[in-house]
């Protein structure tokens, strides 16, 4: 048996003491690593303004302007629809209208005709008037020389007081006629005819509504119709969105809100677009969304939304993207 020399063993016990350390260290390190809390990604989306067009009245489609895709301008015809009883009611509207406006018309006019028979009229009755003053002239002078007798001198009398009221009628029938209609008649002759025109304009406004419009620039993303299908009002026709007024929408849970307010700024990742996008906080909601929370051992984390709108146009970017803040706020 071999004998170790005395100095080298205690130089074997070193080394081997110093692998061991290494040992030890290296996988500290790796236990580190590997339990270490990791940078806090926070997942959101890209959001737009959406709307979705629907018609006002029922009709049956007899045009569509654009599908599915395209790309259109605020004022661009989308639909056009038909409803034969709207011109129907229009074509109703309009003749009481024109039979309104007559009305009114007729009672603003004096007609001359009207004004020479009543002068006529009221000539026959001064006429008879003074053929009756004068047989009353003649009965009360032969009266006073017992040819007539009293009873016809009173008969006289009361023929007299009978044209004398005619000649008053004559003369208010023909104040009446010159006059022509009542400052009252006249009023609601007109009003008449002003609601025949509001029921017009309605009956224009239904006949408008059957062409559909796009209400903003954007993007047709659905289009629920077809060539002769029959809608009802409300009836939703087209969904259009405004990617260019897109904005990212997170829901941050309240212990990652420190610091952050509206006018902040914030690095978004897209990876759809492979970039990063600078972008400005424009809404914290001040209420959290209580459908979105994570249980913790002393209290309930709640969430709120964040929006942020990039602060240059972004090309590609589009509604339904993922939106990434990959450090966190």
């Amino acid at each position: 048996m071999t004998d170790i020399p005395p100095t080298t063993a205690p130089r074997k016990a070193r080394l081997a003491y110093a692998v061991l350390l290494v040992i030890v260290a290296a996988v500290a390190v790796a236990i580190w690593a590997l339990t270490r809390p990791g940078p806090v990604v926070i997942q959101g989306e890209v959001a737009a303004p959406r709307v979705d067009v629907s018609a006002r009245i029922s009709g049956r489609v007899a045009e569509i302007g654009a599908d599915t895709g395209d790309s259109v301008t605020q004022g661009q015809l989308l639909v056009r629809l038909e409803n034969p009883q709207l011109l129907t009611a229009y074509g109703q509207a309009e003749a009481a209208l024109a039979a309104a406006d007559s009305n009114a018309a007729a009672v603003a006019v004096i007609r001359p005709e009207n004004v020479r028979a009543a002068e006529a009229q009221l000539a026959a009755a001064q006429a008879d008037l003074a053929l009756a003053r004068d047989a009353q002239q003649r009965n009360i002078a032969l009266e006073s020389r017992g040819v007539r007798s009293q009873a016809v001198v009173e008969q006289g009398i009361r023929n007299l007081e009978a044209a004398e009221r005619q000649v008053d009628a004559a003369q208010a029938q023909l104040d009446l006629v010159r006059a022509g209609a009542t400052p009252e008649q006249r009023a609601a002759a007109k009003a008449q005819a002003e609601q025949a025109r509001a029921a017009l304009a309605q009956q224009q406004a239904n006949l408008d509504d059957l062409q559909v419009y796009a209400p903003m620039d954007g993007q047709i993303t659905g289009r629920m119709i077809e060539m002769g299908e029959n809608i009802g009002p409300g009836a939703p026709l087209f969904t259009l969105v405004q990617p260019a007024d897109a904005w990212f929408t997170f829901n941050i849970r309240e212990d990652l809100l420190h610091g952050v307010e509206v006018g902040g700024t914030l690095t978004v990742r897209v990876p759809a677009l492979d970039r990063d996008v600078a972008a400005t906080v424009t809404l914290l909601n001040i209420q959290g969304d209580f459908a979105s929370w994570r249980a913790t051992g002393d209290f309930d984390l709640r969430s709120f939304e964040l929006r942020a709108t990039p602060d240059a146009p972004v090309e590609g970017l589009r509604p339904g993207m993922s939106a990434l803040l990959p450090d966190g706020l």
